[in-house]
């Protein structure tokens, strides 16, 4: 519909900056339209990939069905291994979390999974992480706290298997 306007080599590092504040001031929608414009020129930039990536997180709370989808799809864009790792994690403990604030039939077991995958994800980028580097630690012990505090958040019971009597 529109033709979008590229900006210049020479603004990346502001509109980073920017892209940032926005994220800072509950506003990702703009902080997402400037990292997509920050990679029309630079594909492979790395800061403009994880801010991204954290601004569509920043939205699951409105419903994270499709942001889940772009979020994971930028996920082998990142160069390193331990950040692919770790903002796997990050997806899955902000699906959690988004999953408890919607609430609903059955949200305890959907958020619990959630946060199980996160702290499997945070093991594997806890086993690359650079020296002195804990945040994944850090997350892994937040998504266990929140699991041992709320008992809602839960393992989906079994149904009982009937017997077949053929």
């Amino acid at each position: 519909m529109f033709d979008l306007k590229p900006i210049s080599s020479g603004g990346v590092a502001a509109a980073l900056q920017k892209a940032d504040r926005y994220r800072l001031i509950h506003d990702p929608s703009s902080a997402e339209s400037i990292c997509l414009d920050v990679l029309e020129l630079e594909p492979g930039n790395q800061q403009a990939l994880v801010t991204l990536l954290l601004a569509i997180t920043d939205q699951f709370a409105a419903g994270p069905t499709s942001g889940v989808r772009r979020a994971r799809e930028l996920l082998p864009r990142l160069t390193d291994g331990y950040k692919r790792a770790y903002y796997a994690g990050i997806i899955c403990e902000r699906c959690g979390k988004a999953q408890v604030d919607r609430g609903g039939p059955g949200a305890g077991a959907l958020a619990y999974d959630w946060f199980r995958e996160a702290m499997g994800w945070y093991e594997q980028a806890e086993a690359q992480r650079p020296a002195g580097n804990d945040e994944a630690i850090l997350r892994w012990n937040t998504c266990a706290r929140l699991l041992e505090r709320n008992p809602q958040l839960a393992p989906r019971e079994e149904e009982p298997v009937e017997p077949s009597l053929e």
